[in-house]
């Protein structure tokens, strides 16, 4: 039976820091950012992972990645000498009482199930090389059912005579504002606790749990579905307001207006009410993917039919910005100059996968556009992952000579440019605002030809 407790437990007689040691399997997004909030919370802290080159750079001060406060927090914790990184797994686990694996969960090639062969390979590693009894925390997002499975591999990996206790306990990390997160969480949730595991990790959080946060104590099984069921609601409510904003475009409202009505219902909120070129990243579209497809698996046939409408609403977005820059254009890019304001698949992050706005500037390219892209941080990944694509180093640089522009990431630089100075570096001053941010009124002043999802066109 499940069972659910939100209050904060007394930590009164909790181990103190210095006498829990932590590992943390897998150092990318996820990883690093957890093992630098852990040692910052004052645990002795060994991070792990197969990719040297990662290794090195984190224990040099080097976030391979753009994360908002994080590098400064890896200098500070490495100099306090109670934060390291290792290929070493066997010694890294001998010497720690709790391993976190907070390795990826990819969609498998070949279909919308997640890959689990990382999951499986880190819990194996750290059960087969433990030398006392410990607990393994799972954060990585996974399949309902995996953390029962995962427990019979440990049950038949871990040495004789070692007692070691598997949980659930998932990550709920926003990109941009990750280090908060971790460290001021708004829910902890500890999914197939014992007495004694619950006490374990009740002493690791210790102090968000004083500062306040709930603690959620449930069964396995649900531990592992709020994660993919609050991505899922969220990539939902972003869905319907890009429907939404179709029915606008039709009627002739505002989904701008409209959505800033829905906003004031508390029952609703603003957030995640912005129509636009919808969601991507590394977690929305492949967790809804995968919840969509173990729901067909246990036979929740209505559950994997909402979230197939909502993926194929989503993935619908990024063609409607496709039609709408081939409208603005006479019908054909062919040979047409296009600035593209925006990389990354949100603000405040590196993160291209998955990334709308590049989908649309490649499908763009691919119809003989000549694409210019502009993103403050994603640049160099975004290069990586589309090097056919032409890149600038500047907002002027992107719009300069422009039949059209598009702004399909929402970064303040974008939003607070000045349209009348831009509109001096165009060809033709128009501009597609993918995004929902931009305001419509000073763009038009300025003598832009406005257009946006959901938007009035005058």
């Amino acid at each position: 039976m499940s069972t659910k407790r939100t209050t904060a437990a007394r930590t009164a007689g909790a181990a103190a820091p210095q006498d829990i040691r932590i590992t943390v399997f897998g150092t990318g997004y996820l990883g690093a950012t957890h093992a630098v909030a852990m040692a910052e919370l004052g645990f002795d802290v060994v991070g792990v992972d197969v990719d040297q080159a990662k290794v090195d750079a984190l224990a040099a001060g080097k976030v391979p990645f753009f994360e908002p406060g994080l590098p400064e927090l890896l200098e500070k914790t490495l100099a306090t000498g109670r934060l390291r990184f290792t290929t070493d797994a066997a010694s890294a686990v001998a010497g720690a009482d709790v391993h976190f694996v907070c390795v990826g969960t990819p969609q498998q090639r070949t279909s919308h199930a997640a890959n689990l062969a990382y999951v499986e390979d880190a819990t194996r590693v750290i059960a087969q090389h433990l030398t006392k009894d410990a607990v393994i925390v799972g954060k990585s997002t996974v399949p309902v059912g995996t953390a029962a499975r995962l427990r019979e591999l440990v049950a038949a990996t871990v040495p004789a005579g070692i007692d070691a206790e598997l949980l659930w306990n998932p990550e709920f990390l926003r990109e941009g504002k990750a280090v908060g997160d971790t460290l001021h969480p708004d829910r902890i949730v500890l999914g197939g606790v014992s007495e004694r595991s619950e006490a374990v990790m009740r002493a690791v959080y210790a102090a968000p749990i004083a500062e306040g946060s709930p603690v959620v104590v449930t069964d396995l099984p649900t531990a592992e579905l709020v994660k993919v069921s609050a991505n899922a609601f969220l990539a939902t409510k972003i869905s319907f307001i890009n429907a939404i904003a179709g029915v606008c475009e039709a009627a002739g409202a505002d989904v701008t207006v409209l959505a800033d009505a829905l906003g004031h219902d508390v029952r609703i909120g603003r957030q995640f009410l912005d129509a636009g070129l919808g969601f991507g990243g590394g977690c929305l579209p492949k967790d809804i993917r995968a919840l969509m497809h173990r729901s067909s698996e246990l036979g929740a046939s209505r559950a994997a039919a909402l979230l197939q409408q909502v993926d194929e609403i989503n993935m619908g977005q990024r063609e409607r910005v496709i039609d709408m820059a081939l409208e603005a254009c006479g019908g054909s890019v062919l040979n047409k100059r296009i600035g593209v304001l925006g990389a990354a698949f949100k603000p405040l992050t590196d993160d291209v996968r998955d990334s709308p706005a590049l989908n649309v500037a490649a499908a763009l390219h691919l119809r003989g556009a000549q694409v210019t892209v502009y993103d403050p941080e994603a640049g160099d990944t975004a290069r990586r992952a589309f090097p056919t694509l032409g890149y600038g180093t500047s907002v002027d640089e992107a719009v300069e000579g422009s039949d059209v522009l598009l702004v399909l990431t929402e970064w303040k630089q974008f939003v607070e440019a000045d349209p009348q100075r831009l509109a001096g570096l165009t060809r033709t001053p128009r501009v597609i605002d993918a995004r929902g941010k931009l305001a419509a009124d000073r763009w038009r002043a300025a003598g832009w030809e406005f257009t946006g999802l959901g938007r009035l066109t005058a």
